[in-house]
């Protein structure tokens, strides 16, 4: 058998695969949004920068001394906008591969995008003068790069476009401005500067805490998702809850377990008559019932099987009272039965037949898909003990483990004898329940 440790370990990489794709997944979408709303910013100033000349051409000449230095800037913001469809194209294709982008390639991107306002800012330094340029709006298109950097989910990239930000806005102030140095200028250029940095650690701060909250829901719905896979969709929300806490063991685990076989008697001809929505319905009707009383015990639904299906009790989760459990299940079954037939045209009759011994249990299947199930003779003989119901016209029967089990509580236990069941050399004791 495989360890318990060797189990939850291979169970760990496995969640741990899945919730690394998810979250790149997740950090890609945000990336999207990022540039898609870098690309709508460029759209926007290059429509602002025309409205103005189409407006008022006095002041484009003013601040970039005619069409000549506005000609520069849109060639500089269409070549921005094509960088970032660039961008766009590539985080699109790596989202359908499932695949990040490299780290340094993020840097350069930060890099390239963050530099805009700096070559910006020189040209109209050029046109109007540093003391006017430097004072003006120019500068301010820094905090749109820091603020969108956000969407990176990275403290440390978010903290370099705020250092990019801040040291390319001191250097070109110091630069261009070098006249004011010693003056009270230099303490507002260092200031600003400091402050766009500080801008930058935040941005990386908001979107570090946001990735850990991404990080935090996506392994939840990783492990749900998993627990989904192998059990199906018929395992109460607090038996899902107990599994997450708990953890699947992805080898076989011998498990002592109670093991109910369900099916509903003469169906197949009462289905003959009726339409397929009406089949489906009063199964569904019946199964949802049936299910519920399942949940209350503990118990999950393992496999439907057309009017039937196999319930177990004891695993995944381990239950010291798996027997009293599925009896107690088994009984109120047929009560519920009982309630639903006084009022439907269409009753039906169930067949229980409960076992109690050890099983495999565990993910079986292809390593593309795999399925929680129960393998031994404890599972063959719950089948067989559900088919004499048949032949004994009785609705809940018990194996002779399960008898013991109870104790006291099963004293109402009707014994039928020593019974040939089918596939077995020697005749076993089998019980009726009311």
């Amino acid at each position: 058998m495989v360890s318990f440790a060797s189990r939850k370990t291979r169970q760990h990489a496995v969640l741990s695969e899945d919730f690394e794709r998810e979250l790149t997944r997740e950090v890609l979408r945000t990336e999207l949004l990022r540039v898609r709303a870098l690309i709508t910013t460029g759209c926007v100033m290059t429509l602002f920068l025309t409205t103005i000349y189409l407006i008022d051409p006095v002041v484009v000449n003013r601040v970039w001394r005619g069409a000549e230095g506005l000609a520069e800037v849109y060639g500089l913001l269409i070549g921005f906008i094509l960088f970032e469809v660039w961008v766009h194209t590539q985080i699109r294709r790596n989202l359908k591969l499932d695949r990040d982008l490299p780290v340094v390639r993020r840097y350069i991107g930060a890099l390239i995008e963050t530099s805009l306002p700096t070559v910006i800012l020189i040209l109209q330094i050029r046109s109007m003068g540093a003391s006017q340029a430097l004072g003006f709006a120019v500068p301010l298109i820094y905090f749109i790069f820091v603020i969108l950097s956000t969407l990176r989910l990275d403290f440390w990239l978010s903290t370099f476009t705020g250092f990019v930000a801040a040291a390319q806005l001191f250097a070109v102030a110091s630069i261009y401005d070098s006249s004011s140095f010693g003056e009270p200028q230099t303490y507002f250029h260092g200031v600003r500067s400091t402050i766009i940095l500080i801008c930058g650690v935040l941005a990386g701060s908001v979107g570090a805490q946001l990735r850990r909250q991404f990080a935090a829901s996506i392994a939840a719905a990783t492990a749900r998702d998993r627990v989904t896979n192998l059990f199906g969709q018929h395992v109460s929300p607090q038996v899902v809850e107990r599994l997450m806490a708990a953890g699947t063991g992805a080898g076989g685990d011998v498990r002592r377990v109670a093991v109910m076989f369900v099916d509903f008697r003469g169906f197949t001809a009462g289905a003959q008559s009726r339409t397929p929505q009406e089949v489906v319905d009063r199964l569904d009707g019946a199964f949802a019932v049936l299910v519920d009383i399942l949940d209350r015990e503990g118990g999950i639904v393992n496999k439907f099987l057309g009017d039937g299906f196999l319930a177990l009790f004891g695993a995944p989760l381990e239950a010291s009272d798996a027997a009293h459990r599925a009896v107690a299940a088994g009984r109120e079954m047929l009560k519920a039965m009982h309630r639903i037939n006084a009022e439907t045209s269409w009753p039906l009759r169930i067949g229980i037949g409960i076992h109690f011994g050890e099983v495999v249990a565990g993910n079986i299947g292809s390593p593309r898909r795999k399925e929680y199930t129960v393998i031994g003779d404890t599972v063959n003989f719950a089948s067989r003990l559900e088919a004499l119901n048949k032949e004994f016209g009785s609705q809940l029967l018990i194996s002779a483990s399960v008898r013991e089990a109870l104790g006291k509580d099963g004293d109402d236990a009707v014994a039928l004898g020593e019974v040939e069941v089918r596939g077995y050399d020697h005749k076993v004791p089998v019980f009726q329940l009311g």
